[in-house]
């Protein structure tokens, strides 16, 4: 699977700071003038998490294997990109496959970095970039409809398909995102966007890039984002992507000291994992063996077959039965004999709900 996540914002706001900072990585230009970012920057990271080096060091094996995150940070996009302007809407096709966005705001004061108006306005900087969003499904959706208008004619099965993209141009044409499109619960409106694969309907999360001081106390520009967001109903998170690019080759430890001094309990890359797992509906369980512990993530409500899939699709083919333990319970006891003697592991069977944290051995044959 591998999560993939998008990250946007008008030039200059501090998108390829952002994006080096999370990927613990020099990989994006960082310059202040509009378009220093051509090719779409990609970078593949390991998702935090404790758990794994905790298990590895119970059972004592010298490999560890998070789930990843592959991070895609695209040139900034200005009025009119949806129509060609700047660097053209090309480079939004290079998020259609993300799975959530990071929309980067810039909520900060500095003379010496452009921008796109005199000072930051959150809530303007917002609505050009959504409205560029919107109107690059329109016409996308506008070719589709073309399509569709021919094929009817010679299948009277998409004629419900027709009238959903119908429909659904018009609630575009408002400037209204597909996320708010009141009619969803139809085959037909899921197939669409798994097939158009729509900017405005992936899950969102409102950035706001701070100076150092507005890690203490939230600005004028962070409080009118938080607005923004509240009114939209989309997540948001706080962070100073210079404070963090400018710590990326300390020890981890170090990192957590110098963020803690800064007023900062989790650390930019945690806090996008952590709300990205929770808008998407992820959650991961565990396997090991005797070389190696390994995290995989998965959505939740995910039968045990189908976790199991996401190691081979022979583990789901021949499913037979899942030995699980939950995390605490392993931690707690801290072996295998030592669960086994206490009675603890459970035997799964194909209508198992996995559950987060789970530590999971799949038993198969084919």
């Amino acid at each position: 699977m591998g999560l993939r996540i998008g990250i946007i914002g008008l030039p200059n706001v501090g998108k390829s700071t952002v994006f080096n900072s999370l990927t613990g990585a020099q990989n994006a230009m960082v310059a202040n003038y509009p378009f220093a970012t051509i090719q779409p920057n990609r970078a593949i990271v390991p998702v935090p998490d404790k758990r794994v080096e905790k298990i590895a060091e119970l059972v004592n094996v010298p490999n560890t294997i998070h789930a990843t995150v592959e991070f895609v940070d695209i040139a900034g996009l200005v009025k009119g990109a949806s129509h060609g302007e700047g660097l053209g809407n090309q480079f939004l096709g290079n998020i259609r496959d993300v799975d959530a966005i990071l929309h980067i705001v810039r909520c900060f004061d500095d003379p010496n970095v452009v921008h796109i108006s005199e000072n930051p306005e959150p809530r303007t900087d917002i609505e050009i970039i959504n409205l560029e969003l919107t109107f690059a499904d329109l016409q996308q959706l506008e070719r589709k409809i073309e399509r569709l208008n021919s094929e009817v004619k010679g299948d009277r099965k998409l004629v419900p398909m027709l009238e959903l993209s119908l429909d659904l141009q018009g609630h575009l044409g408002e400037g209204k995102p597909v996320s708010s499109y009141p009619h969803q619960e139809s085959d037909e409106f899921q197939d669409l966007v798994q097939e158009m694969r729509f900017l405005t309907s992936k899950s969102l999360i409102y950035v706001a890039n701070v100076d150092e001081g507005g890690l203490v106390d939230e600005n004028e520009y962070v409080q009118t984002l938080r607005q923004v967001a509240a009114e939209q109903n989309t997540e948001m998170i706080v962070l100073c992507a210079k404070l963090e690019s400018e710590i990326m080759d300390m020890m981890p430890e170090e990192q957590h000291e110098f963020l803690l001094l800064a007023g900062v309990e989790v650390s930019g890359l945690g806090q996008v994992i952590h709300k990205s797992f929770h808008i998407l509906g992820l959650i991961s369980f565990f396997t090991k063996n005797e070389n190696e512990v390994r995290a995989w993530e998965v959505g939740r409500g995910t039968t045990a077959p189908k976790a199991a899939g996401r190691i081979h699709t022979d583990f789901e083919r021949g499913f037979i039965r899942a030995e699980v333990v939950p995390f605490n319970t392993f931690v707690e006891l801290g072996s295998d004999a030592a669960v086994k003697a206490a009675g603890k592991m459970r035997l799964e069977g194909k209508e198992y709900v996995v559950q987060d944290g789970d530590v999971i051995y799949f038993r198969f044959n084919i």
